[in-house]
């Protein structure tokens, strides 16, 4: 048995569903592929995206909070790349 079964992933949804211009989530950030099915995806797949969505946190934090110097935001990636 893998390691992750043991443990139940929780669903990222945080109750603001509502797309952006890119079609990620404004609240759990994830896609609607991501969002689609999310209790029959298997749980590898469920920490994959959890991943993802922790780094697009942190990009979009860094973009709205740390981002106040002109060099930083013209060479971070897009916050969805």
């Amino acid at each position: 048995m893998d390691q992750l079964e043991l443990f139940d992933l929780p669903n990222p949804c945080i109750g603001v569903c509502e797309s952006d211009n890119r079609g990620y989530c404004k609240g759990c950030l994830r896609s609607r592929e991501e969002r689609f099915n999310w209790l029959q995806k298997p749980v590898a797949e469920k920490a994959r995206i959890l991943k993802l969505l922790a780094q697009r946190k942190k990009r979009r934090e860094q973009r709205v909070g740390g981002g106040s110097t002109a060099n930083s935001t013209a060479t971070e990636p897009d916050l969805f790349d």
